[in-house]
């Protein structure tokens, strides 16, 4: 069984740093890709950053230059490092793998259970 557990939310004033991560862990044979998302109060859930499966990072145009995305693959974990945080940053922020496992041996997005990040002004 595959979990993936995410870390490092928390209640933080405008301007100030905050740092998620997000580790994977059970039968897990392969992971391609690893993302972060966010969803705010009544808005619909979006991408902010990833490790995509063609390579390289994706960040949404409203936190390139403020948000970095990292990885340990030795550790199966991911973080976001998020700078210069804002008010409009507030928001559930998931984490999201996908991988192939032992159980199943298809690949499949799994899903962290949520961190909540929330920015005062």
């Amino acid at each position: 069984q595959v979990q993936l557990v995410e870390s490092g939310g928390g209640l933080v004033q405008a301007g100030g740093s905050l740092r998620l991560s997000c580790a994977a862990s059970g039968s897990i044979i392969s992971i391609n890709a690893m993302h972060w998302y966010r969803q705010a109060p009544g808005k619909q859930r979006e991408l902010v950053a990833s490790f995509p499966s063609s390579g390289g990072t994706n960040y949404a145009d409203s936190v390139k230059g403020r948000f970095t995305i990292s990885r340990d693959n030795a550790k199966n974990t991911v973080y976001l490092q998020m700078n210069s945080l804002k008010p409009e940053d507030t928001a559930v922020y998931y984490c999201a793998a996908d991988l192939s496992d032992y159980i199943s041996a298809v690949l499949r997005r799994y899903w962290g259970q949520g961190t909540q990040v929330t920015v005062s002004s």
